[in-house]
């Protein structure tokens, strides 16, 4: 089963920006798609952004303009540029991969945003 290890959560006033990771434990390109993840009110998750193996991009209507998916083969690394941040924003976003042979989450990174 892949491993996902997310990083570059942490505190940031409105307005302000981060760049979440996902490092995988193997070949990304392997995945039919990855993506990010919070919980949302009545949903265990809701999704974010994702991206596919062919590098379509997807987003949630409450993120798009503000947050760029991405992902980098070469270091079977995903990304989450997250820009002009609100508090509405405050979640752990988690990280997750999906392909043929199954699929994988991260343990989650929190981002908190201070108005």
């Amino acid at each position: 089963q892949v491993q996902l290890m997310e990083s570059g959560g942490g505190l940031v006033q409105a307005g302000g920006s981060l760049r979440l990771s996902c490092a995988a434990s193997e070949n990304i390109f392997s995945f039919t798609s990855m993506g990010w993840y919070r919980p949302a009110p009545g949903k265990q998750r809701e999704l974010v952004a994702t991206i596919s193996n062919v590098g379509s991009t997807n987003y949630a209507a409450s993120v798009k303009g503000r947050f760029t998916i991405s992902r980098d083969i070469t270091k079977n690394t995903m990304y989450l540029q997250m820009n002009n941040l609100k508090p509405e924003d405050t979640a752990v976003y988690y990280c997750a991969a999906f392909g043929a042979l199954g699929s994988g989450w991260g343990q989650g990174t929190q981002v908190t945003v201070s108005s």
